[in-house]
């Protein structure tokens, strides 16, 4: 059964808006990948076809990679093929002969943001949510995305927001050039396809942003920027070393040129893939989800019992201070103690408070 598809119209203005359906977020599965290069394809060799929109259905764009083909990939083969796919698909977008502009609404995340960034613009709603945040599941954005963050919208940005794995709001990524328009939800579509057409016929600029430099910093001070990210990076997880990995392919593209800086993104995220840590985040990630629906408890709608009176074991600081709180709130409380020589001393540090007269309010 296939996970996702992408669908295609064509208007009659020449515009092809390609949609993303993988409900609820319209992640980016395997099928979805091969259907969108379909489209694409079929988008291009159409002579009725002047310029393209990808966007999302419903309100989001895409969030990323679909997770679970983290589970459904087991061989370096199969990954190597599907990368592959991918690498061609972002230059066919990047150097095609019609523009493409990314509708976007609500979240693009991961993957979602990285094939947005091959488009030639980018115009979004003020819900838009923007981030790469792969390094949460332990590997790094690989479709792109450490070459052409930094070019859109600078290097110290660009690590911070895959460092942190943090989405930027709409109007950030406005102001730092990551989107070019910030739109209402219902003017998106109809203002992307007059921006695609813009671009058509030389009235916006045609942007390739892997090829982008007024945004970089010079060498120099490129380096002092990823060494501090570096030492930023051991101090919060020292532990970890696929967020050196993601600093090392930033460097190689400024350092080397953007293809270089691809080659060594595509090698170093497949290594990733099949890490330990990748594993174990991954693991965290699905059994995070899975606390929120358990048989028998979450799926029957059950409600808390009324809580008559409250027991507290210990007058110590903690005790006393849970039972001051309790009391506060109408509670009846009993104070449970070892002796009453520590009894005494709870009830004690209760009434210093002022709150309350013990001797009704606490049973023995």
């Amino acid at each position: 059964m296939a996970k996702g598809t992408t669908e295609m119209e064509v208007g009659s203005d020449g515009v092809a808006v390609i949609y993303v359906v993988n409900p609820p977020v319209n992640a980016l599965s395997i099928d979805v990948w091969y259907s969108l290069k379909r489209h694409y394809e079929e988008a291009l060799q159409r002579e009725d076809v002047k310029a393209i929109v990808l966007t999302g259905s419903g309100r989001s764009f895409s969030a990323g990679l679909d997770v679970s083909v983290f589970a459904d990939i087991h061989k370096p083969e199969q990954l190597k093929d599907h990368c592959i796919l991918i690498e061609a698909m972002t230059d066919i977008f990047e150097d095609a002969g019609k523009p493409s502009v990314a509708a976007i609404d609500g979240p693009a995340l991961g993957g979602g943001l990285e094939i947005s960034m091959v488009c030639q613009a980018r115009i979004s709603t003020s819900n838009a949510q923007l981030g790469l945040t792969e390094l949460q599941f332990g590997v790094i954005p690989g479709f792109g995305g450490t070459q052409r963050l930094p070019r859109l919208v600078g290097l110290t940005k660009a690590l911070e927001m895959m460092m942190l794995s943090k989405p930027i709001k709409a109007e950030e990524a406005h102001e730092l050039g990551l989107v070019d328009a910030v739109v209402s939800p219902n003017d998106l579509l109809n203002d992307a396809r007059r921006w695609a057409l813009d671009i058509c016929e030389s009235k916006r600029p045609w942007v390739r942003a892997l090829y982008k430099t007024d945004k970089l910093e010079s060498p120099e001070v490129a380096r002092e920027i990823l060494n501090s990210a570096r030492v930023q990076s051991r101090k919060q997880a020292a532990n970890l070393q696929h967020p050196l990995v993601c600093i090392d392919a930033v460097e190689e593209g400024i350092v080397s040129g953007p293809r270089a800086g691809l080659r060594k993104e595509a090698m170093a995220f497949q290594e990733l893939f099949f890490s330990g840590t990748c594993k174990s985040l991954i693991h965290v990630f699905f059994s995070q989800r899975a606390t929120s629906k358990v048989p028998g408890v979450t799926d029957l709608g059950l409600m808390p019992r009324k809580v008559s009176k409250v027991a507290i074991v210990g007058g110590g600081p903690m005790g006393s201070g849970i039972a001051t709180t309790l009391i506060l709130s109408h509670y009846p409380v009993i104070l449970k103690e070892i002796n009453e020589k520590f009894l005494n001393a709870g009830i004690g540090r209760i009434k210093g408070r002022g709150w309350l007269n013990i001797t009704s309010s606490l049973p023995i």
